[in-house]
């Protein structure tokens, strides 16, 4: 069987929280046949904007040595914390923020200026 590492989903119906986990391809996510639990992910900020996320670096590089796959958003969290190569995912998704940032900082200085137009 082939050995993937995927994110079990767990938490409440608005606040997710994940598990990095280890597990053949075929099981469920949330089976809880997973093989071993490599780290946890808080998607939701904290009070700092932070995303939290730790992760067992020996045993995942155990298992990456080892054979197991990671799936599209393991391969990205770990590209962030500089396991694996970057993926290309971060980059899109950067950019998409930046244009969105451009995107409201030109609808708020519009907005302003016809402010100031009909103030005169």
């Amino acid at each position: 069987m082939v050995v993937v590492m995927r994110l079990a989903r767990f938490g409440c119906t608005n606040r997710p929280f994940f598990h990095i986990v280890v597990i053949h391809n075929k099981f469920a996510r949330n089976s809880g046949r997973a093989l071993e639990q490599l780290g946890t992910y808080d998607p939701m900020p904290n009070n700092h904007n932070e995303k939290l996320i730790s992760l067992n670096v020996e045993r995942i590089k155990f298992w990456l040595a080892s054979g197991a796959q990671p799936s599209t958003p393991v391969s990205h969290l770990l590209g962030l914390s500089g396991l694996l190569p970057v993926h290309p995912r971060t980059y899109v998704l950067a950019r998409r923020a930046r244009h969105k940032t451009a995107m409201k900082e030109k609808e708020a200085a519009a907005a302003a200026e016809n402010e100031k137009d009909e103030d005169n």
